[in-house]
């Protein structure tokens, strides 16, 4: 299995420290918040990683991750020359992956505390196309929320008024390699880019999207408030 890691985005949220670095080199903890999510594709068993990044910093994550030999995985960069959105992004992995290879896609701002080892090892002996990662949580009217229907997906509400479930669907995902001709069917949305929310709806559509629940911690560390509470956790500990 690959793995395509996206540290991307201008990080706008975190402004004024992004006006200097890109938000996923900014220290989470004792680490650059970069540094959890090869963590966590290592010990899933993934030692071929793709880091999809922007130009700003681009000198520095090479600087601090190099080959990727202290994580004992091979890493390969690719430039996302302007913000496209999430499927924009993970379409530049296309060539990455080979037809037929099936990938773990982390957003490198979502920090968490579970294992994905037995995820992903029960995902490359299955057949299923496509699985997100949930986390209940307190106001699901933020995030993308799954409508659960016999053990699927149905389909992922962005940010509904009233939500069909308390679950959010976090920046952790698992695919199938079709997913780079679903990604070439979507249309961009009203702001311009291709959204990761319309690729696994074609997946629920198709009956092929299945999901997973985190039971330990998540954050989507994007603001002042969670990237504080993401530090708090994890100081003095380079591993989540």
């Amino acid at each position: 299995m690959k793995g395509i890691i996206l540290a991307g985005g201008t990080g706008s949220r975190l402004r004024p420290m992004t006006s200097i670095v890109n938000k996923h080199l900014l220290p989470v903890g004792n680490y650059p918040m970069i540094h959890y999510a090869l963590d966590k594709m290592a010990d899933a068993g993934i030692h071929d990683i793709l880091l999809v990044i922007g130009k700003p910093s681009a000198g520095l994550y090479v600087d601090y991750i190099g080959s990727g030999a202290p994580w004992n995985v091979r890493v390969t960069y690719k430039i996302q020359e302007e913000a496209g959105g999430i499927a924009q992004a993970l379409g530049l992995a296309d060539s990455f992956v080979r037809p037929g290879e099936k990938l773990l896609v982390l957003l490198g701002d979502n920090l968490f505390e579970d294992s994905l080892k037995t995820f992903v090892k029960d995902f490359e002996a299955g057949e299923r196309g496509a699985e997100v990662f949930l986390k209940e949580v307190a106001d699901p009217r933020r995030y993308g929320v799954p409508e659960l229907q016999n053990g699927l997906i149905s389909r992922i509400h962005e940010k509904p008024e009233l939500p069909s479930s308390a679950y959010a669907v976090t920046g952790m995902y698992l695919y199938e390699s079709d997913v780079f001709d679903i990604i070439r069917s979507v249309k961009p949305s009203a702001r311009g880019e291709l959204e990761i929310t319309d690729v696994n709806n074609v997946y629920a559509s198709q009956g092929r999207l299945g999901y997973r629940l985190l039971s330990g911690w998540w954050t989507d560390a994007g603001t002042q408030q969670s990237l504080l509470d993401a530090g708090l956790r994890l100081s003095g500990n380079g591993k989540t």
